[in-house]
């Protein structure tokens, strides 16, 4: 794995180790948001000894397009034990479940999940906090409410500290781009991003063991790659997320995004 230094311009003085990152806290939707998006940061942090600890907002009992086979109690309980194998993989122990129903963050109070998550950040004290940003990365309702959470839990209890966005670059877009119209997953115009890679604070480009290790990880949440990964092969999904890239908050872009949300 090699790591491509946080730019100055972003995060400050470069570096050219994860561990610059110091302790980790990552702020996800759904399982296997953090394994798709962060793996290959998440077991290298903790290979290092970091304190890396990961907040999901549901269990993504939605996630199906067959509800009577996989009907929302069912499936909430086999994503949480296929969440908790996929972070024993990463060596990540300390996982907070916030038991949001899927689909449902933009009805949640947002005072209140903003305070919850600012008690959580004060408990944690991390260094560096991963989310998704105003985009949701797949324009999905759910990921862009975690966002606007994170950044006003962190804007009001941490302001210092660094909080960096999932993004996707353009050799990410024209790899995934042949099979858009089979895994339609980015769902607003305007994304996948094609994010520079001189506007990125962090880009893992993973291989050998750290990749293959996401990709355990990713095979861990069985209900969620099993079939992606029969249909387009795991050389495929393993060239679309070999690479890990961050943009800091502070350089979101400003535009406003459409919102996909779960059908009711």
């Amino acid at each position: 794995m090699s790591v491509i230094p946080l730019t100055p311009r972003a995060t400050g003085p470069a570096t050219t180790d994860v561990t610059a990152l110091g302790t980790v806290l990552g702020v996800w939707a759904h399982p296997d948001d953090e394994a798709f998006l962060s793996a290959g940061l998440m077991a290298a942090a903790r290979d290092a000894g970091q304190r890396v600890v990961c907040v999901t907002a549901t269990l993504g009992e939605r996630g199906t397009d067959d509800p009577h086979e996989w009907p929302p109690d069912r499936l909430a309980r086999v994503r949480r034990h296929e969440l908790e194998a996929s972070l024993a993989v990463l060596g990540v122990d300390e996982h907070h479940l916030l038991g949001i129903t899927d689909g449902t963050c933009a009805a949640q109070p947002h005072d209140a999940l903003v305070r919850h998550l600012g008690r959580v950040i004060e408990a944690v004290a991390p260094d560096t906090i991963l989310t998704f940003g105003p985009d949701g990365l797949t324009g999905h309702e759910d990921h862009q409410t975690v966002s606007a959470w994170v950044t006003d839990a962190r804007a009001a209890v941490a302001p210092g500290t660094r909080l960096l966005h999932a993004t996707t670059t353009g050799e990410f877009v024209d790899a995934w781009e042949p099979a858009r119209d089979a895994f339609p997953v980015f769902l607003a115009d305007g994304l996948p991003l094609r994010t520079p890679e001189s506007a990125l604070a962090v880009h893992l480009r993973l291989d050998g063991a750290a990749l293959d290790r996401k990709v355990v990880a990713l095979r861990a949440q069985a209900g969620q790659t099993t079939g992606l990964i029969a249909a387009v092969g795991e050389e495929r999904v393993r060239t679309w997320w070999s690479v890990e890239a961050f943009v800091a908050a502070e350089a979101a872009c400003s535009r406003t995004w459409g919102t996909w949300r779960v059908a009711a």
